[in-house]
């Protein structure tokens, strides 16, 4: 499982500036626990405000460190204009960078470049969208009393995306803070279009200057603190977020039962409208009060749309029109005649490809996997949609859980997963090069194009569920056979 980068990206790019030239210490915190510190720098030469937003953190997934290195810059004229920014991650042995520039007509000229693979674009800055700056000021402007609401358009420099900001004023509170207690003004952000249940909680200074954050974090309880240097910079203590987010069976689940199609019941606490994906393989049905009903591997016929062109094209994450990705797909192809077997080849190639799990890389995309032959499911995934694309196959991302007998230290249970799903002409179906095989105990939460921010979307549900029931297909009456990917994986093609 990933830890979640893309929730403190958002974080990062939701937490205002500091009203001074001064640089601001905070420590990051996951249900009291230290994962690490922030720091925010606020520059002012002319008529020009630089921000500098660094997060490091560190994690572990089944005992097996990971630390993780985010910085955002942007700079803006003194009235929040954008004029550039930059943003640079660590997840993997390489460092992912975007920076962007405004050019004479208002456009900006975007350089990215991911596991190796650069582009350059333009981009046409989406109106009243702000920068670290501008978003200060707009707070400013709406002002500290409670009960006042406004909306706020917040630039996304990793993503390159546009967040509409639905903000509330809570209202002045009395904070006990590291340094002792203080008078802050509390605001409550929330994704517009986003659950009620998944906010971020800011408290400000008069300035504009944030001086603690909490957010929900993967059931984790994420806060961040203003402090002094030594504070922030104090030993970071374990938190295995692979561990906590990991669901209990209610029964063991053996191999002669995963090979069929199953049921399950599923309690959800919290506000997730749709917290499981439906797809041709999987049927989700609301029971009301937080009860879900999945019927997964049943034969269904075609549910959902035939591919868009996005499940063809080549992004940032799956470089599918890399020379390198199309080579190796043709290799791995050989003389295959048709779409399912060419699919079952790179399957093979790709398990064999990635010897050995890689738990200490963070998100790597299919050419880094490519050159390093490390990482887990999502390197699995995101390799496999790659070389499926270069060869024309319709191809995309799952996210989800799958069932283990024994996972970091646990037995029986669900962990975090990802897979790919190809579209076969009449369906989209399974395959799963990290398992070797698809089964029924694949249980999707989500449907993506390979980019992390929409992994880590879907994983936010994660420490919220419960199954309840496990039951398998044979036991239910009236039920249709196995679905396609259901037969091809037990077929004597060896579940590719």
């Amino acid at each position: 499982m990933r830890c979640s980068i893309a929730v403190f990206a958002v974080l990062l790019c939701l937490v205002p500036t500091l009203s001074r030239a001064e640089r601001t210490w905070l420590t990051v915190l996951m249900d009291g626990r230290k994962v690490g510190h922030l720091t925010i720098d606020r520059d002012i030469a002319g008529d020009r405000v630089t921000t500098l937003q660094t997060l490091d953190f560190r994690l572990t997934r089944a005992r097996t460190p990971l630390a993780i290195h985010t910085e955002i810059r942007s700079v803006e004229n003194t009235q929040g204009s954008p004029l550039a920014f930059y943003a640079q991650t660590k997840m993997s042995s390489r460092e992912n960078r975007v920076e962007g520039t405004r050019l004479d007509d208002g456009s900006f000229q975007v350089a990215n470049d991911v596991g190796g693979q650069s582009h350059v674009n333009l981009l046409i800055w989406p109106t009243g969208a702000a920068l670290a700056e501008g978003q200060r000021l707009a707070m400013l402007a709406g002002g500290w009393k409670a009960g006042t609401r406004y909306q706020m358009r917040s630039f996304d420099a990793i993503r390159q995306q546009v967040a509409d900001v639905d903000i509330v004023v809570v209202g002045d509170e009395v904070v006990d803070m590291p340094n002792g207690q203080a008078t802050l003004h509390h605001l409550r952000q929330t994704l517009a279009g986003a659950r009620s249940d998944h906010v971020l909680d800011i408290w400000l200074d008069d300035n504009g200057r944030i001086r603690r954050g909490i957010s929900p974090l993967l059931g984790f309880r994420l806060e961040m603190l203003e402090c002094d240097e030594h504070c922030a910079m104090a030993p970071d203590q374990d938190v295995d977020l692979l561990r906590a987010a990991m669901i209990e069976s209610p029964r063991l689940l053996t191999p002669n039962l995963r090979s069929a199609p199953m049921r399950y019941i599923a309690s959800i606490r919290g506000d997730f409208p749709q917290p499981f994906a439906e797809t041709d393989e999987q049927h989700v049905t609301d029971m009301g009060d937080g009860m879900w009903q999945l019927d997964v591997g049943f034969a269904r016929g075609r549910v959902e749309a035939p591919p868009s062109p996005e499940d063809t094209a080549s992004n940032a994450w799956v470089q599918s029109d890399d020379p390198e990705i199309i080579a190796a797909a043709k290799a791995a192809v050989g003389d295959a005649s048709s779409d399912l077997q060419r699919i079952r080849r790179l399957r093979s190639f790709v398990t064999a490809y990635i010897p050995e799990k890689g738990m200490d890389v963070g998100y790597a995309s299919a050419l880094e996997t490519l050159h390093t032959h490390r990482g887990d499911c999502t390197e699995h995934a995101v390799l496999l949609a790659a070389l499926a694309r270069s060869q024309g196959i319709p191809t995309r991302v799952i996210t989800g859980v799958v069932y283990a007998d024994r996972f970091g230290g646990a037995n029986r249970v669900f962990v975090p997963h990802a897979w790919v799903q190809v579209w076969l002409g009449h369906n989209w179906v399974s395959f799963d090069s990290a398992q070797r095989r698809y089964d029924a105990t694949h249980l999707a939460l989500g449907i993506g194009n390979g980019d992390p921010w929409k992994f880590f979307a879907a994983m936010n549900v994660l420490g919220k569920i419960r199954i309840e029931k496990a039951l398998p297909g044979s036991n239910l009456m009236d039920m249709p056979g196995p679905s396609p990917s259901i037969i091809i994986a037990g077929g004597a093609a060896g579940g590719k």
